[in-house]
């Protein structure tokens, strides 16, 4: 009877885990044609979405088949496991460190509005991205240089095999020190501070506004939603990714207490429902996400035209020309203004008084801007 036990719980484990997988790819592959599709969402955030979508189809592609192999226990030599155990802490690295930009980035953005394009451009987020992957391989293969189980297997050839176990491979203060404490505690501490003063500064620059109708208390709202979004993405990742953790942790300090099979089932699934979980997130919360999804839907899956949406979802090259066509007509009207009014006042003298020709100038120049911050608010 507990055999036959043992088997269901292993045989509903793979059924939810394969689900799981397939849910995975399908979400994350939507999430990456949603942001090639629309250029309005090729921003440096959703840079580091993509890469953290990238990582959650190789959870669904690589860790859960790997993580189905293994907990069978088919016999392998013990490098080969040792490899394949490393790939899942590759990928679930890249997936925090993205987190972790992501974090950063929205920080940078609320901090320095100004200054922000200026020094967080497309390139740096491509190098960022790099890095976080260069990063997530070398901490990932850490127990490939020597710190593994191979020692504590007695007279283990190179051509020995093994049953393949995360365990057995894997050292448990490798998992507890270095990966938990170092390289998730660690991130997610700093993501929740950020995270915490970005709310704090929203906050404060809206109370500043409270009274005003201008462009910054659109900026800092539409800040304020993404942030919320995003922050839940967080939150969801360490829900999904601490008991895992913490039973690695009570394994290693707890020498005599033993983690039951089937709560060590359910912190692994939990770690990969993460992977699927996001998309939905971006489709809830993110409206220019949600209309093209919508729209990729209708055209691909549904074969029905697109129909016209509230908000732009991309902006192509021959609008943004129309757009600067329109702004550069927009100054040239402005100038023919005020030459028309000054020489209705002072005569055909445009040409002198350079001071007092500045200062009425001016007066039109501003006029210009409002119009001109009028027609990209329409346009964008």
């Amino acid at each position: 009877l507990p055999l036959m036990l043992w088997l269901h719980v292993d045989m509903m484990y793979i059924s939810m885990e394969t689900a799981i997988a397939l849910a995975s790819v399908l979400g994350n592959v939507l999430v990456v044609l949603v942001v090639c599709v629309n250029r309005a969402l090729r921003d440096t955030t959703f840079c580091f979405i993509v890469s953290l979508a990238v990582a959650d189809i190789a959870v669904g592609v690589l860790v859960i088949p790997l993580a189905i192999i293994i907990s069978q226990g088919f016999n392998t030599q013990f490098y080969t496991c040792l490899f394949l155990s490393c790939l899942l802490l590759i990928i679930t690295q890249s997936s925090i460190l993205s987190l972790l930009a992501i974090a950063i980035d929205r920080y940078l953005r609320v901090k320095i509005p100004t200054r922000y394009s200026t020094i967080v451009t497309q390139r740096r987020a491509y190098v960022a991205v790099c890095l976080c992957w260069i990063l997530s391989f070398l901490t990932g293969l850490v127990p490939m240089i020597g710190w593994n189980n191979h020692n504590a297997q007695k007279n283990l050839s190179i051509s020995t095999e093994i049953i393949c176990e995360f365990t057995t491979v894997i050292r448990m203060d490798y998992m507890v020190y270095f990966n938990f404490f170092g390289w998730v505690v660690a991130p997610l501490s700093i993501m929740i501070a950020l995270y915490a003063e970005i709310f704090r500064a929203i906050r404060l620059q809206l109370n500043r506004r409270a009274e005003a109708t201008n462009d910054g208390v659109r900026y800092y709202r539409k800040e304020l939603k993404l942030a919320k979004s995003l922050a839940l993405v967080v939150f969801l990742f360490a829900m999904c990714w601490l008991p895992i953790h913490i039973m690695n942790c009570i394994t290693f300090f707890c020498t005599q207490c033993q983690v039951p099979k089937y709560a060590l089932y359910v912190g692994i699934f939990m770690s990969h429902v993460n992977s699927a979980l996001n998309p939905m997130v971006y489709a809830f919360r993110i409206k220019r996400f949600r209309i093209t999804l919508i729209q990729i839907t209708r055209r691909c899956m549904l074969c029905k035209p697109t129909e016209p949406s509230p908000c732009p979802t991309s902006t192509p090259a021959l609008t943004e020309k129309v757009n600067v066509h329109k702004i550069n007509g927009l100054a040239r009207h402005v100038e023919q203004r005020a030459r028309i009014v000054w020489q209705d006042h002072y005569g055909n003298s445009w040409g002198h008084h350079n001071l007092v020709r500045s200062r009425f100038f001016v007066l039109f120049l501003n006029l210009g801007l409002k119009l001109a911050n009028k027609s990209f608010s329409f346009f964008f």
